[in-house]
């Protein structure tokens, strides 16, 4: 199963609304590229300069460079290998996400943990395999999580103890998305969409008089089935569920979105989270907070949470939104 919803590549369907616009062009533009472990495409929906792109895409790829702990070299990689002896020198990019995830980490209870990354390591979920822990290895690596003992201040960042690891991929994905569409719209586009490997960010509408309808995938269902769809312009759509990433051991599925209070899935009835909101960094760590805290309390801290809108859907098959989130748009 995948994330609800997502664009083209990432296996939920996005449908175009009609209509013109004085801005909107006949043939929307695009370019993809596998990028942070995802195909990703960006389109463009109006007259902008078709470079723009590749600057983008020249953004994506230093911001990964910094971001990424599986990179050699990254603010990320250098940080875990000198945990515990070292601070180290981040850019203000790498400053900015871990400070944002910290907040996040508090705001949450401690559910979304970055410094979750040994826990990740042990699991090793991807590509349909993975490992099963015994609690042994549970034990060893649970107290290593701890955002409180991510130390970032000055253009530099500290982890408190020797095997301490961040890993920034429930909100770095979004950040980046952030980033690109601030240098899309410094370069005059107006309508776009950005899909960075199911986290959508959209620029505008279609056009100037249109809205995207976007797809919205039943996670509980064969890739294509849809519950509906939804009309936004200028939002982030970010979901996370637990079909994105799993694999199977004594017949069992065991997802990716780890607890990182019992190192293992998350296992509460949700199949899925979709986050509606202006900032993408936003959108990916509470869909992720969101599905680790369950239901109830998931939709009592989007409901606390000013432009936020959230759509839950359970395991049973069942939809339930947040106050605000457009469920009159949805209709198959």
């Amino acid at each position: 199963m995948k994330k609800i919803l997502a664009l083209l590549f990432a296996g939920v369907l996005m449908a175009f609304a009609g209509g013109c616009g004085s801005t909107a062009q006949a043939d929307p533009v695009s370019k993809t590229n596998l990028m942070l472990d995802t195909v990703i495409t960006l389109t463009l929906y109006d007259e902008s300069d078709p470079a723009v792109l590749d600057l983008a895409f020249d953004e994506i790829s230093r911001l990964e460079d910094l971001l990424s702990v599986t990179k050699e070299g990254s603010d990320l990689d250098r940080l875990y290998k000198a945990a515990g002896t070292a601070w180290v020198e981040i850019a203000p990019e790498t400053q900015e996400v871990l400070l944002l995830a910290k907040e996040y980490a508090a705001l949450s209870d401690g559910y979304f943990d970055v410094t979750a990354g040994p826990l990740i390591d042990l699991w090793g979920i991807h590509n349909g395999e993975g490992h099963y822990p015994s609690q042994a290895e549970l034990d060893a690596v649970l107290p290593l999580i701890s955002s409180d003992e991510l130390l970032v201040e000055n253009g530099k960042a500290y982890l408190a103890r020797a095997g301490m690891k961040a890993n920034l991929g429930a909100i770095a994905k979004g950040y980046i998305a952030d980033r690109v569409k601030a240098l899309m719209v410094e370069n005059g586009v107006q309508h776009a969409t950005l899909d960075l490997g199911r986290n959508v960010l959209l620029i505008g509408g279609k056009t100037a008089d249109t809205e995207f309808r976007v797809g919205v995938a039943d996670p509980n269902s064969q890739e294509g089935t849809m519950v509906g769809t939804i009309s936004v312009s200028d939002k982030s759509i970010v979901t996370s569920g637990i079909n994105e990433r799993y694999f199977t051991y004594e017949g069992k599925a065991y997802h990716h979105i780890l607890d990182p209070f019992t190192g293992f899935p998350a296992d509460n009835g949700v199949a899925s989270v979709t986050i509606l909101s202006d900032s993408s960094a936003q959108g990916d760590a509470l869909s992720t907070t969101c599905l680790l805290l369950g239901q109830e309390r998931g939709l009592a801290l989007i409901e606390g949470t000013e432009g936020v809108e959230a759509l839950y859907i359970m395991t049973d098959g069942t939809m339930v939104p947040s106050s605000g989130f457009p469920t009159d748009a949805l209709e198959s």
